[in-house]
């Protein structure tokens, strides 16, 4: 899958966990660039992507992910194996 598919898949995810349509994520985005990514929509956006993706990702994986392209490139590492 090309990045920009796993990026336009993910942004679709977020604004049905976030609730709004007022996103757009980049690889850059953190938590911290959009005010509804808190702790909780956190957790709910990881079994969110795993349900989307059909894939499970260690609490390691998770805990080392600083923005949405790691979060991309992990996605497209498990869907590529």
């Amino acid at each position: 899958m090309e990045r920009s598919e796993t990026l336009k898949q993910l942004t679709g995810i977020f604004m049905d966990v976030l609730d709004t349509s007022n996103i757009t994520l980049t690889e850059a985005t953190t938590a911290n660039d959009i005010p509804e990514w808190d702790s909780l929509t956190h957790i709910q956006l990881i079994v969110a992507i795993e349900k989307h993706f059909k894939l499970r990702f260690s609490s390691g994986e998770i805990r080392n992910w600083k923005n949405v392209g790691e979060m991309c490139q992990a996605v497209e590492t498990r869907l590529n194996k």
